[in-house]
C-alpha cells in the first residue's frame, strides 16, 4: 500500500497521479490525512499526560518522605485520573491508525512516470514487435481442433472430472507440458534465478501482501474451514518469503524462480475469447521474482523484460510487447509491460506475460525491507513477472507450427519433449 509520508508529503499530487489509472483518490486521502492528524494531536496529548504522570509520581515520593501523607493520596488520585486518560487517548489512537490502514489498502499503487493515461486495453502502447511472421497452411485449426485431432488435451474429460476451464493433457499433451516448464525454469536458472518449490496454498496474511486481497478476492478460490487461498500465481508465495524480514545489505537483490498450478475464478469470463486454453480455472506457470534496492529496481525491470523476450525468442513465436496504460494497470503495479504471442488461426494476439514493477507498494504491506550504506532499513522494492505462463503459449505452438503432416516442435524444446513432432 501507499506510504503515510507519500500522503503526507504531496497528498494533491498523490491525487493527481492516480487519476491516471482512473481512480478517485480525494476522498480517501482527505479521510486519511484527517485521521493521521487526529492521531498526531492524540499523541502530542498522551506525551503531555505521560510527562504529568512522571513529575507526580516523584511528587508522591518527595511528599511521603515528608511526611506529608494526605497531599501524597491526593497526587496519587491525579495519577490514577492521568492514567485512565492516557488510555483513553492510547486507545483513540490505536482506532485512528486502524482506520487509516483500512483506507490506505483501498487505494492503488501510483503509476510511474513512464504510464500513459487509458481507459483499458485499447490504449495500451505497442513498445516492440517481434519473431517471425506466422504463415498457415490451407485449413489450419484452432489449437483446441488440433487437440482434439491428436488426442493430446481434452477439454470435455476435465469438465467430466472437474469443470469447464480444467483440462486434462494426454500423451504428448502432457509431455509438452512438462517440457515447457523445465525448459523456462532452465532458462531462468541460467538467467541467475534460484528455484524454488513453494506451497499451493497461502493464508491471508501471503494474499494481503502481495495485494491479492483484498483487491481480488471474488477471484480466488477460498479453502474456507483453513482460510487457505489456492495461489492465482507463484507471486504471491514467493515474494511472501521476505514478508517481515530485513535484508542484509550483501542479501539484496534477490532473484528468485518458481513453478506452480495456478488457479483463478475468472468469474463472468464468457464467450469465444475463452475457448480451449485461452481462459483457465487451473493452469501452469512459471514464475519470477525479484527484490531490489530503490535505486536499481529499474534496471533490474528492463533485464526482466529482456529475459523474458529471449525465452519467446527462442521459441520462434511471433509476439509483441505492450506498456500498459493507467486504465488496464493491476491495483499493486507502478508499471506493467505485456507479452502477447500472434495466434495465427485465431486472429488474435494471446497474452503470456506480465513483468511489473510494484515499487515499494507491496514491500510495505509486507514489511519487506534492507539495510542501507548507512544501516538504516529502507523499503525494498519488488518486481515479478511471468517466464512464462504456458496455456497461450501452447496454443500459440500448436496453432503456429502445424503443418499438413502434424505439429512441429520447436528445435529448443526437443532435448525436453523426446520428439520433434505431434502427428
Amino acid at each position: 500500500m501507499l506510504t503515510l509520508k507519500m500522503l503526507r508529503d504531496d497528498p494533491k499530487g498523490v491525487v493527481e497521479k492516480l487519476k491516471i489509472k482512473n481512480f478517485d483518490a480525494q476522498p480517501i486521502v482527505d479521510k486519511v490525512v484527517e485521521l493521521d492528524r487526529l492521531r498526531r494531536n492524540l499523541q502530542t496529548e498522551s506525551d503531555a499526560i505521560l510527562a504529568s504522570q512522571k513529575k507526580k509520581a516523584e511528587e508522591i515520593g518527595a511528599l511521603m518522605k515528608q511526611g506529608l501523607r494526605e497531599e501524597a493520596e491526593k497526587a496519587k488520585a491525579a495519577v490514577a485520573e492521568l492514567k485512565a486518560r492516557s488510555g483513553e487517548l492510547l486507545a483513540r489512537m490505536d482506532e485512528a491508525a486502524a482506520e487509516m490502514e483500512r483506507n490506505l489498502v483501498l487505494m492503488p499503487n501510483i503509476p510511474c512516470p513512464l504510464v500513459k493515461p487509458g481507459a483499458g486495453a485499447e490504449d495500451n502502447e505497442v513498445v516492440k514487435m517481434g519473431g517471425p511472421e506466422v504463415k498457415l497452411p490451407e485449413g489450419a485449426l484452432p489449437h483446441w481442433e488440433l487437440a482434439k485431432k491428436y488426442d493430446i488435451i481434452d477439454f470435455d474429460l476435465g469438465v467430466k472430472i472437474t469443470g469447464a476451464g480444467f483440462p486434462v493433457y494426454k500423451g504428448k499433451g502432457a509431455k509438452l507440458q512438462r517440457a515447457l516448464i523445465n525448459f523456462f525454469l532452465d532458462c531462468n536458472t541460467a538467467a541467475g534465478y534460484k528455484e524454488v518449490e513453494p506451497p499451493v496454498m497461502v493464508n491471508r496474511d501471503s494474499g494481503f501482501g502481495t495485494g491479492q486481497l483484498p483487491d481480488k478476492e471474488g477471484q480466488m478460490y477460498h479453502a474456507e474451514v483453513d482460510d487457505f487461498y489456492m495461489v492465482p500465481t507463484a507471486e504471491v508465495p514467493v515474494t511472501n518469503i521476505f514478508r517481515d524480514v530485513i535484508l542484509a545489505a550483501d542479501q539484496i537483490p534477490q532473484r528468485l524462480t518458481a513453478y506452480t498450478p495456478c488457479f483463478r475464478r475468472e468469474a463472468g469470463s464468457y464467450g469465444k475469447d475463452v475457448r480451449g486454453l485461452n481462459r483457465l480455472h487451473q493452469f501452469d506457470k512459471v514464475e519470477i521474482v525479484r527484490v531490489e534496492k530503490p535505486e536499481d529496481s529499474y534496471k533490474a525491470l528492463d533485464e526482466m523484460v529482456a529475459h523474458v523476450e529471449s525465452i519467446v525468442n527462442k521459441l520462434g513465436l511471433r509476439y509483441r510487447i505492450l506498456r500498459l496504460c493507467g486504465g488496464d494497470m493491476s491495483f499493486t503495479s507502478a508499471i506493467t509491460y505485456d507479452f502477447e504471442l500472434w495466434s495465427a488461426a485465431q486472429g488474435r494476439w494471446l497474452e503470456i506475460s506480465s513483468v511489473s514493477n510494484f515499487e515499494t507498494f507491496q514491500a510495505n504491506r509486507l514489511h519487506c525491507r534492507y539495510r542501507d550504506a548507512d544501516g538504516k532499513t529502507q523499503l525494498a522494492h519488488t518486481l515479478n513477472g511471468s517466464s512464462l505462463a504456458l496455456p497461450r503459449v501452447v496454443a500459440a505452438l500448436l496453432e503456429d507450427n502445424q503443418t499438413p503432416d502434424g505439429i512441429v516442435i520447436p528445435e529448443v524444446l526437443r532435448p525436453y519433449t523426446g520428439f520433434d513432432k505431434i502427428d
